[in-house]
């Protein structure tokens, strides 16, 4: 798995999880928490990287 993305709040990580999910990418989902700040952090699969930057990607496009 490598370093994906990580989320800027509890909206960000909910809706990528989403866009992850319906689009059947595998991924594993990391809580770092260093008293300061709650990061949560998306790791795929290497070979899913362009598949996941791409999903993504399209939900930030205006149509």
């Amino acid at each position: 798995m490598a370093r994906f993305y990580d989320t800027a709040n509890e909206t960000d990580l909910k809706r990528v999880e989403v866009l992850l999910k319906e689009n059947g990418i595998v991924y594993t989902l990391r809580t770092l928490n260093n008293e300061a700040v709650l990061l949560h952090e998306f790791e795929v699969a290497e070979e899913d990287i362009a598949a996941a930057e791409k999903t993504l990607c399209q939900t930030c496009m205006p149509a």
